[in-house]
């Protein structure tokens, strides 16, 4: 990985602690927004595709509205929304950055949306846009101002326009970048408008106050009021999140990043800008606990696609259009700090079985609410034949590591067939998937229960792991079996500290210094002890989790215990969906799921 400073770099915006933050989404693509106004993450047209504003990762490109003067950073979501205010605290008042992708938005084309308004006293303030194609290596060409005083160029496959900017300057040796200096009365406001597009842009130009009309309303009808749930305010956020980062194709990605570190210069770096099914079914479960509805039926809608496209070969992610995740390469920047550069994922090349499990139990989760079609239950049969053939196989499990006989590969698959069972008419298809359930029960229990009446890792690998929680919550056991229990008992005293809970033990070191604490993981935790019927642990679990975001409310992977610090990509999606599903599960009686 290069260290030295690359001429793409603006070192005026450095990057920031990642818990600084926000998000902005409308399905297609999404950016992030830090705290003094700049857009330094923004991949177009869509999420897998290269990135216009790289500066997150060293590369070139960024898109920046900050008070000209000193000031104190802040901001929050609307609620239910992935509308974001910047707000900040000068010495001459008080000014706002109103900041969205324009809600829903279509495959080629984004929208993005930034109204600037003086709330008190005046206001002077920079703007920067500098976008630059291919991250960072490609600058805009073509530079001219039309009659209407609206910016147009091209960026290297894509149209782009720069409305409401008509007195902004050309700036750099090139004039590839546009600078522009705001002086605001109290009251003033500003409206600058994006556009960048595969295709021709259309006349006129985006009107921002129709845009903005239309985007509240698509917010507001897109996430639910979710009032029977725990922390109401944070679970619709979540689910914003989760819509927001969810594809017209039904594909959600993991997390809208790349390569931000999971633990500075250990090589833990990752593309997340992808689908995973796993993390598909997470959040299609959380949704069908919370609040079943279009969300589900996408979620449900990709997998059943993608089985009936590869079957018994389905990968365990894709890209949102649902074609192969591109190999694992770098880009030669110098990558957030302690990170890499890397995008695409060896995860195109591995055989996760568990992934099949997760698929069933998604299904299964849809047809018990009546949402499953005939091409569902034919994607269900799928995946369970693909479970009888393939479920003696070694494969890379649920944290993506060497091919082994995983246990929660061959439980959570259990699980899988025995929830659609439940959920399919009687008849020789249900006891055959129920039979199946009970044969691979019987055999994990024969080869991976340790003498001390938990499940260990593998056959071979006597340790615990979280992802052994998830089997029992999905009802493959009750909450009183004693295998349930004891599983849970001995990880919480060997994988847990002070209500965080880790994945697994990587080494003799002590938990919080092999890698941060996984949040998804205490989630789960919240679940299972309300599962247990330990209410005050449950919500110990859930409100100690539940602050293991940074300030606009976003969860990471991991949480740096000590450090108090976010770790890896951001937002990760199937953090967002456990605590969606803890907060609608501690909402009512505890119960088999």
């Amino acid at each position: 990985m290069s260290t030295d400073h690359q001429p793409g770099e603006d070192l005026r915006y450095p990057p920031q602690d990642l818990g600084s933050y926000a998000l902005l989404a409308d399905g297609e693509r999404g950016a992030l927004v830090g705290p003094r106004g700049e857009i330094c993450w923004l991949c177009a047209p869509r999420w897998h595709d290269e990135a216009v504003f790289a500066a997150l990762i060293g590369g070139g490109g960024l898109y920046a509205v900050t008070p000209a003067e000193p000031f104190v950073p802040g901001g929050a979501y609307e609620d239910g929304s992935l509308i974001w205010r910047s707000r900040w605290v000068t010495r001459s008042g008080i000014v706002e950055c109103r900041d969205a992708l324009a809600f829903p938005g279509q495959t080629g084309r984004l929208v993005l949306l930034r109204r600037i308004v003086a709330h008190e006293g005046p206001a002077r303030l920079q703007v920067v846009l500098h976008p630059v194609a291919a991250y960072g290596r490609e600058p805009m060409r073509e530079v001219r101002r039309d009659p209407a005083g609206e910016w147009q160029a091209r960026l290297g496959g894509l149209a782009l326009r720069w409305s409401g900017a008509g007195d902004a300057r050309p700036a750099g040796g090139d004039g590839d970048r546009f600078t522009l200096e705001l002086n605001l009365a109290e009251g003033q406001q500003r409206d600058l408008v994006l556009e960048l597009s595969a295709e021709p842009l259309r006349r006129p130009a985006v009107d921002p106050g129709r845009a903005w009309a239309a985007t509240e309303r698509a917010w507001a009808s897109a996430v639910p009021a979710l009032t029977d749930t725990v922390a109401v305010r944070d679970a619709r956020q979540s689910y914003a999140i989760l819509r927001g980062m969810t594809s017209a194709d039904g594909g959600m990605v993991a997390a809208a990043t790349t390569s931000l570190p999971e633990r500075a210069e250990e090589g833990r770096n990752y593309d997340y800008r992808y689908v995973w099914i796993r993390d598909q079914a997470y959040a299609g479960q959380a949704v069908a606990a919370a609040a079943p509805g279009p969300l589900l039926d996408d979620a449900v809608r990709f997998t059943t696609a993608r089985l009936h496209a590869d079957g018994p070969g389905l990968s365990p992610a894709y890209t949102v259009s649902g074609h192969p995740v591109p190999d694992q390469h770098q880009l030669d920047l110098p990558g957030y700090p302690g990170g890499y550069d890397r995008i695409g994922n060896h995860v195109n090349r591995q055989f996760q079985l568990d992934c099949f499990g997760e698929a069933l139990l998604l299904l299964a989760a849809a047809a018990e609410h009546g949402r499953l079609n005939d091409d569902g239950w034919a994607a269900a049969r799928i995946a369970a034949d693909t479970v009888r053939r393939r479920w003696r196989e070694a494969d890379a499990g649920i944290w993506e590591l060497g091919n082994r006989n995983w246990t929660h590969s061959r439980l959570i698959c259990a699980a899988g067939l025995r929830r659609l069972a439940g959920a399919a008419p009687r008849g020789p298809a249900a006891r055959d998937w129920s039979g199946l359930a009970d044969a691979l029960l019987a055999d994990t229990e024969k080869r991976a229960l340790h003498p001390d009446g938990h499940w260990q890792r593998s056959p071979d690998d006597p340790s615990l792991d979280a992802a052994l929680l998830l089997p029992p919550l999905r009802g493959l056991l009750p909450p009183d079996d004693p295998r349930t229990r004891a599983t849970l008992r001995t990880y919480t005293a060997d994988l847990t500290d002070t209500f965080y809970a880790y994945r697994f033990r990587h080494d003799e070191r002590p938990l919080s210094e092999a890698e941060g604490a996984f949040v998804l993981c205490g989630f789960v935790m919240a679940i299972a002890e309300h599962q247990q019927g330990h209410e005050i642990d449950a919500y110990r679990w859930f409100e100690r989790n539940r602050g293991a975001c940074g300030a606009p409310g976003l969860y990471a992977e991991e949480y740096d215990v000590t450090q108090r610090r976010l770790l890896g990509n951001l937002p990760q999606a199937f953090v967002h969906a456990l605590m969606l599903e803890a907060a609608a599960r501690l909402a009512r009686p505890a119960s088999p799921l």
